[in-house]
């Protein structure tokens, strides 16, 4: 990994923590729909791609915000020592991850508010850690936020599928420690400030209470997307869903959305799954977007 790069919005400095990076999917496997066209396109953004130039490299990371005197965090990776026998490539992972938050100044209990995008497996794990067999908090100071929507769906019975048992095991492992811990504020999703500078926008699809969070400060905006995306031709192709999308017309309408604010609105767009450097410009040329890397 790289030495870590900050990003200035406003009064808030951001900086990107990786977690793990897989090159698990080829282009074809991760975006079935490509066609030859865009296969060329994608490959020629070498920093997304593996050295084998067939298989994509997707970053796995949080973010970590500094503002007003607080640390934050958007999403919080795939975590360490993990029961995952439905997602190979996270089980029982042993990363770096706590060391890369002290390189960028950060303990865990520094850590005074988590904000989630959606539930998934690579966006909860170092909720808790694993000690002395039990899975205990991460960052015992920390408040937790996101939708009550979201943790409701992943948490009913009538919701269990093939597509979705990940998603109930990090609930169990992952979510329900800190609910259960009392850190938790759940939220509904209508776009409104839920702590000073950040805001939760509805952008279902990838997941069906999946948000995007914006920061807003001194006048300048950062657009933390959460999964709406997996990789930038998305950006220049926005119906390109990637498997992991079941909801084809709810995801392609979020993208779109997501794509006009952050052109509108000049805001960085921070993925969570595009490789260093993962943030990037959105610029509208017609009705077409392309992406920058910051």
């Amino acid at each position: 990994m790289t030495k870590p790069q900050f990003y200035s919005i406003g009064d808030a400095r951001v900086a990107c923590v990786v977690d793990t990076v897989l090159d698990s999917f080829t282009l074809q496997q991760l975006l079935p729909d490509l066609h030859d066209d865009d296969r060329q396109l994608a490959e020629e953004m070498p920093k997304t791609m593996a050295p084998d130039g067939r298989r994509v490299r997707l970053s796995v990371h949080s973010w970590v915000i500094q503002y007003r005197g607080k640390t934050i965090l958007v999403d919080t990776g795939a975590g360490n020592d993990k029961d995952r026998p439905n997602a190979r490539y996270f089980d029982h992972i042993r990363t770096s991850y706590l060391a890369r938050l002290a390189d960028v100044g950060v303990s865990p209990h520094d850590v005074d508010y988590v904000l989630h995008t959606h539930l998934h497996v690579d966006h909860v794990g170092w909720n808790t850690m694993l000690i002395d067999g039990r899975c205990t908090p991460t960052f015992p100071n920390a408040r937790f936020i996101f939708s009550a929507k979201e943790y409701a769906y992943f948490t009913d019975p009538a919701n269990l599928n093939d597509r979705n048992r990940t998603s109930f095991q990090v609930q169990e492992d992952s979510v329900r420690p800190i609910v259960d811990a009392g850190m938790v504020d759940m939220i509904e999703v209508t776009g409104d400030e839920v702590i000073p500078g950040f805001s939760f926008h509805p952008t279902p699809g990838h997941t069906m209470h999946h948000a995007s969070i914006v920061l807003e400060s001194a006048g300048v905006r950062a657009l933390f997307a959460g999964d709406l995306l997996h990789h930038p031709i998305q950006i220049r192709k926005p119906e390109l869903l990637s498997v992991f999308d079941p909801e084809r017309q709810k995801t392609v309408e979020s993208r779109r959305w997501a794509l006009e604010y952050a052109a509108d609105h000049k805001a960085t767009w921070f993925s969570s799954h595009i490789p260093e450097p993962s943030a990037g410009r959105i610029v509208r040329a017609g009705e077409q977007y392309s992406w920058h890397f910051e």
